[in-house]
């Protein structure tokens, strides 16, 4: 069994930066893949980056160059760091476990807002 707590969301102006956290619970941390989705209102939940226990990593186009997924599986913990933040990154970030394509456990979201 695996437990997500996010932590690390805000509001943060155009331009800025801010990291999100993800810490799991649970002995498995370093062989299971980590994934932040992000979901605006109105929207379908999508993927924003993945890191897999190995540490190869996956982005969506919206986000290449300016987001970075890390992990450091002695402390069960991933995160996401946002830098060069646009409005349209505005939206409720969930952290995801899965093991294969067999998702474990969602976090319980936090907010990012991208305001002036």
């Amino acid at each position: 069994q695996v437990q997500l707590v996010e932590s690390g969301g805000g509001l943060v102006q155009p331009g800025g930066s801010l990291r999100l956290s993800c810490a799991a619970s649970g002995s498995i941390f370093s062989i299971i893949t980590m994934g932040w989705y992000r979901q605006a209102p109105g929207k379908q939940r999508e993927l924003v980056a993945a890191i897999t226990g190995g540490g190869n990593t996956n982005y969506a186009d919206s986000v290449k160059g300016r987001f970075t997924i890390s992990r450091d599986n002695a402390k069960n913990t991933a995160y996401l760091q946002m830098n060069s933040l646009k409005p349209e990154d505005t939206a409720v970030y969930y952290c995801n476990a899965a093991r294969g394509i067999v998702t474990m456990a969602w976090g319980q979201g936090t907010q990012v807002t991208v305001s002036s």
